[in-house]
């Protein structure tokens, strides 16, 4: 087995990296096609959920294999290899096995324990499938993991430790309080009709709101997707389906919006969010003070104004442009702000330091050499005469303002994201998207079932790894028993050569007879050489067994190329 994954997730990337490096389908199949096309790689199969992307192959040369796969990933990404590769991983076999295994369980889920991924995984194996890139090795990987998903489903509480993705968003946008009573009365516009945004309205009718109204590109999705939430039996919830050039009405009408699309722009922009709430409320919508992100991630004017930097307002005569230093910088003392030019530090520097400011023409483009020198000089002046250098300080905690109370809540759990970051920043409105659950999911408590679930995942691991060095000597069994059947044919021709007047039940009964003892002699061997074989460091006795009997190489690389040959013209499992 020569099983290599590369891939990316929330655990080794941010957001913004797996937002820009998301597959949309057409890229995935494009990805798989390429992947079989190159030269380390005979099988392929491409895992992409809204927080991973990951690419199966069986490689012939793990080198080789990294690069390669590596340099799909980011061709097909759109994200420079060299910015890709500091957060991508690599596991190669038994380690692959395991992290596979681990991701069906829910144990490398954003929200530990979600059983979204089982889906994912059997959507990513019939993607394979049907375009045969999967033989043997993903075949049987893919399908055994999901099967340890479902065991570790079923067999511990798994489920306790962690729920849905979209269970855990309505948590966070509930804040505390109890989902059922957060949602009671509530309407929700769902906008997609895919599995996510379906799991979205399903759980939203649970939940108790009081109507769903469904948006979607095609609209015959959203009328199959409404006409399910009504016919529901476990819910009386009012749907109906609108097409999606509604959203920006329906929208003003929503306590609670979910979007989770394949677009590769923006759904809701932060002006269109700002509107309805304007339009709600009768006020302009100020930005929060207590927005964890910087002013660059400020929407367009008129959607919020962005945070004032560290430091505004307590410096006074300071030469810099204050607004444009970046928010968590205070420039009092600072003399290594980033993004100004040599000039402006040289300014600040002195000017921090109480000192006089080195009057020097700036010159236009890049400081060359000379002007580099000359800035050295002058701060080493500056430094002498005040007995220190400028010092750097940590910016100043900024006092929290409240929020007001919200009154549009917003999910979004598409990747891309479907609503502009900005809107986190608008007071009146609760915004959890993909960045804010990672970073609420990263202090949820591990339920003990988890330790269940890592065992259940070392034991499958070495089950398949046995099963796998068990099969990688099938072809030389097989081979070797075409042989010894070439031979018993043989003799039994020519005992009819020498023996032309055998009748036929003698003849069969000579036939059987040396078949019997053919079949005992081999046997042994054979069951003994798959049990060897599945232990680890077994893969030599496939080796010994085609030496010992001097078995045609063609011959066991024909029985393995129709065994795989089978395998890739599986259907959808």
């Amino acid at each position: 087995m020569s099983l290599l994954v590369v891939g990316l997730s929330h655990r080794s990337a941010p957001v913004s990296v797996l937002e820009r490096a998301s597959l949309s389908a057409d890229a995935q199949l494009k990805l798989l096609q390429d992947t079989v096309a190159a030269e380390p790689a005979t099988e392929a199969a491409v895992l992409a959920t809204c927080n991973r992307i990951e690419l199966y192959a069986d490689v012939d040369k793990f080198h080789a294999g990294v690069a390669e796969l590596s340099t799909l990933l980011a061709q097909h990404s759109g994200v420079g290899l060299e910015e890709l590769t500091p957060y991508l991983y690599v596991h190669y076999e038994d380690r692959a096995v395991h992290h596979l295994f681990s991701v069906a369980c829910g144990l490398d889920s954003m929200v530990v324990g979600e059983g979204q991924i089982l889906g994912q995984i059997k959507d990513s194996l019939a993607r394979a499938q049907d375009l045969h890139t999967a033989g043997r090795l993903l075949n049987d990987l893919f399908q055994q993991a999901l099967r340890v998903g479902k065991r570790a489903h079923s067999e511990t509480g798994i489920d306790r430790a962690g729920q849905s993705l979209v269970t855990f968003g309505l948590e966070q946008l509930a804040a505390g309080a109890d989902v059922r009573q957060w949602a009671a009365g509530k309407k929700a516009l769902v906008i997609g009709a895919g599995s996510m945004s379906s799991l979205a309205a399903a759980t939203l009718a649970r939940a108790g709101v009081a109507e769903i109204v469904v948006a979607n590109r095609t609209f015959e999705r959203a009328e199959r997707l409404a006409q399910i939430l009504t016919e529901g039996d476990d819910t009386d919830v009012l749907a109906r389906a609108v097409p999606m050039d509604a959203v920006p009405l329906e929208l003003t009408r929503a306590d609670v919006a979910v979007s989770c699309t394949g677009a590769t722009g923006l759904v809701l922009t932060a002006g269109a969010v700002a509107a309805t709430v304007e339009g709600r409320t009768g006020a302009a919508v100020a930005a929060s003070g207590t927005d964890r992100r910087t002013a660059a991630d400020a929407g367009p004017a008129g959607t919020g104004s962005a945070l004032p930097p560290t430091g505004v307002g307590t410096d006074e005569n300071c030469p810099l442009d204050l607004s444009a230093v970046p928010t968590g910088f205070s420039v009092m003392g600072e003399a290594a702000v980033a993004g100004m030019d040599a000039a402006t530090l040289e300014q600040h520097g002195a000017w921090a330091a109480g000192g006089t400011a080195v009057e020097r023409t700036r010159e236009a483009g890049r400081p060359g050499p000379e002007a580099d020198a000359e800035l050295i000089g002058a701060l080493a002046a500056t430094a002498a005469s005040v007995g220190r250098i400028p010092e750097r300080r940590r910016p100043e905690p900024v006092a929290e303002v409240p929020r007001s109370e919200p009154v549009l809540f917003l999910l979004d759990l598409a990747m891309p994201r479907d609503i502009d970051a900005a809107v986190h920043r608008l007071a009146a409105v609760r915004l959890v998207d993909i960045e804010s659950l990672a970073d609420a999911s990263a202090d949820a408590p591990m339920a003990a079932d988890v330790d269940m679930v890592r065992r259940i995942v070392a034991d499958e691991v070495a089950a398949f790894g046995a099963a796998q060095r068990a099969a990688h000597i099938t072809p030389t069994v097989v081979a070797l028993r075409s042989m010894a059947a070439d031979v018993v044919a043989g003799e039994i021709a020519r005992l009819e050569g020498r023996l032309p007047g055998l009748d036929d039940k003698h003849r069969a009964e000579i036939t059987q007879t040396v078949k019997r003892v053919v079949d005992k002699l081999l046997h042994a061997p054979t069951v003994r050489v798959k049990q060897l074989a599945a232990e680890p460091g077994g893969a030599g006795y496939a080796d010994a067994l085609r030496t010992l009997f001097d078995l045609d190489p063609e011959t066991v690389a024909s029985v393995s190329r129709a065994e795989n040959s089978t395998e890739k013209n599986r259907g959808p499992a």
